[in-house]
């Protein structure tokens, strides 16, 4: 299996690449179930890799290979267990979209391929183990989303959200860059490569330095990820995109942030993260109080979906800016919080993707996402409203779901050394509910009542076979994990034990 992180990465792009030399002619439906292939292969394969993975051994099926050498850059790709869940959850949600997207219409070639590109580039992020092949998937991954955004995304609204997301997000590319070139600079020989310049800890004992280095990446990641208050681009890009593009940018595209500092700033720069550590612990607070609380103020349920995703990705950055704290902790609570961190990175994906692909059913059966112009959609749609009630309680945390194991973790993690600030993300929680419980209660219970239509045909048709298949295993996946996690933290905790010790010094 030598080289077998090349063939998970690159095949969507590959297959991207034969269906547009494909002779035009073809029906739609030839492009969206060939898209459906390529994503049930992908996961095929990375249960594989799953199954051959070894979590006691670090890093695996690596491949080291010469890309600039006078540069010091190399194709050096790997996983362990930290980027493995990552890689199976952007395998299982693709998947999922591909199968949502079957009865797309609007120029599926398209479509299709710049999915199958965003596959690539969002796997890439996640085997890659030099900063510079990081950087290149990290900010291609921009230029993908932009075009789903602006070409599938709902009028001209979609266009000004792109845009908007484009700009933001690509301005913390290119500081980013300059952190991982400051990286560069420090080391002696030279190099990008993320496992010799975590040996080398090359900016130990420069302060100043060290300091300028993990602000442009904190910038950069926070950007991405996104934190308070570089979350401003979140919201419209998500309202405006289509339904399986905002699942791929919730579900995925976010987590290349969080993953960032797990995989980049924390084990590059330990000493500094240490000494900033207070910093990640108040800024995540403020991003799981502060998403909670305008997600709490919003009409449009696909915007409060977009919010309450700044409040779980708040979580994450507490979790792991709380693993640099070593007074008042030790290393089992800081490897819990780590632990913790990542599987709320899992977790977010499978029933956020699951509540985007529900939204995107709403949005094709009345062209609205108003939460106070729908009510009484059980009795016409049992389906739609049993899987939305479900997946809003699993994005709550109640127990039996994957929401509650990873929250559960980083509290319990963080609380030792962090009283106050996993008190103030804890209240969030509650904030999350009542915002849940009140859009359930308005678009499901009462008599039926529907946005106006043109045709004045006024029905809600409950899911469809494709749209089921899509959402339904993304939510038992999270409940598998909720009830039996043992499958999924056996391979996390190793690794996270790893970063807890290179981070403790």
């Amino acid at each position: 299996m030598s080289f077998v992180l090349s063939l998970i990465t690159f095949l969507p792009a590959a297959a991207a690449l034969l269906l547009v030399v494909v002779p035009t002619g073809r029906p739609g439906r030839f492009f969206l179930r060939a898209w459906v292939a390529v994503a049930a292969i992908e996961m095929a394969l990375v249960v594989a890799l799953w199954v051959a993975y070894d979590p006691r051994a670090g890093y695996q099926f690596t491949e080291n290979l010469p890309w600039i050498p006078s540069a010091g850059v190399g194709y050096h790709v790997g996983v362990d267990g930290i980027s493995l869940p990552l890689i199976a959850m952007t395998a299982a949600l693709f998947l999922a979209c591909a199968v949502y997207s079957l009865r797309e219409a609007r120029r599926p070639r398209a479509y299709v391929c710049l999915f199958l590109g965003l596959q690539t580039v969002c796997t890439g992020v996640f085997v890659a183990l030099d900063l510079i092949v990081f950087f290149v998937f990290f900010d291609l991954s921009i230029v993908a989303m932009y075009f789903l955004i602006a070409g599938w995304g709902h009028g001209e609204a979609a266009k000004a959200a792109a845009l908007k997301f484009f700009l933001y997000t690509f301005v913390g590319s290119v500081v980013l860059l300059l952190g991982f070139i400051g990286l560069f600079l420090a080391s002696s020989p030279h190099t990008f490569d993320i496992v010799a310049l975590t040996k080398a800890d090359p900016l130990a004992g420069r302060g100043l330095y060290a300091g300028v280095v993990l602000l442009a990446l904190g910038i950069g990641f926070a950007i991405k990820t996104p934190t308070v208050p570089f979350h401003t681009w979140l919201p419209p890009a998500h309202t405006e995109a289509p339904a399986a593009g905002s699942a791929i940018l919730a579900g995925v595209l976010l987590k290349l942030g969080t993953y960032g500092f797990v995989r980049i700033a924390m084990p590059l720069l330990p000493g500094a993260w240490r000494r900033f550590a207070l910093v990640f612990i108040i800024l995540g607070a403020l991003s799981a109080v502060y998403g909670a609380l305008v997600a709490l103020a919003q009409r449009d349920f696909k915007r409060m979906i977009a919010y309450t995703s700044v409040n779980h990705m708040g979580f994450v950055v507490l979790g792991i800016g709380a693993a640099g704290v070593l007074a008042g902790t030790d290393a089992q609570a800081r490897t819990l919080a780590v632990t913790g961190a990542v599987t709320q990175m899992v977790s977010h994906g499978l029933i956020t993707g699951a509540l985007f692909l529900l939204s995107g059913v709403l949005w094709d059966r009345t062209a609205s996402y108003d939460i106070e112009a729908h009510s009484g959609l059980a009795g016409p749609a049992p389906a739609f409203a049993g899987l939305t009630a479900v997946a809003a309680f699993a994005s709550i945390g109640i127990p039996g779901f994957s929401g509650f194991v990873a929250e559960f973790q980083i509290f319990a993690g963080s609380l030792g050394s962090q009283v106050a600030a996993t008190a103030i993300a804890v209240s969030s929680i509650v904030v999350t509910a009542a915002l849940f419980l009140r859009a359930l209660q308005r678009m499901l219970a009462g008599p039926l009542h529907l946005p106006e239509r043109p045709s004045g045909v006024a029905r809600f048709a409950d899911l469809t076979t494709r749209e089921a298949a899509a959402v339904v295993p993304l939510l038992v996946a999270s409940a598998a994990i909720g009830v039996a996690p043992r499958w999924l933290l056996d391979v996390i905790e190793p690794a996270a034990r790893n970063l807890v010790h290179l981070v403790g010094g």
